[in-house]
């Protein structure tokens, strides 16, 4: 017999929308590796590391695994996904 955890109330379930972002990232990542380079074709280790960030909080939240500590729930949060994407477009675009 399985059962799901259950956090403030709320069952675990897929996040789609962090879910489709890692995956997107992923994807993109592995067939464009460029992608995470400059100017200069060197690596941009602040931006890989805003986008590898943001895959990993979209692939552990988007399976629907929700930690028990709040630490961890708020560092794997879908929050935390959407915050390190935006900080990705923004060392992209201002970089």
């Amino acid at each position: 017999m399985t059962t799901l955890a259950k956090t403030d109330g709320a069952t675990a379930r897929i996040h789609l929308p962090a879910l489709a972002a890692a995956l997107l990232i992923m994807l993109a990542g592995s067939l464009y590796p460029f992608l995470m380079a400059n100017a200069a074709g060197q690596a941009d280790h602040r931006f890989a590391l805003a986008l590898l960030c943001a895959m990993s909080a979209g692939f552990v939240r988007g399976v629907g695994f929700v930690p028990r500590r709040a630490v961890w729930r708020w560092i794997f949060s879908e929050w935390t996904c959407l915050a390190a994407l935006v900080a990705a477009a923004f060392l992209k675009y201002f970089h």
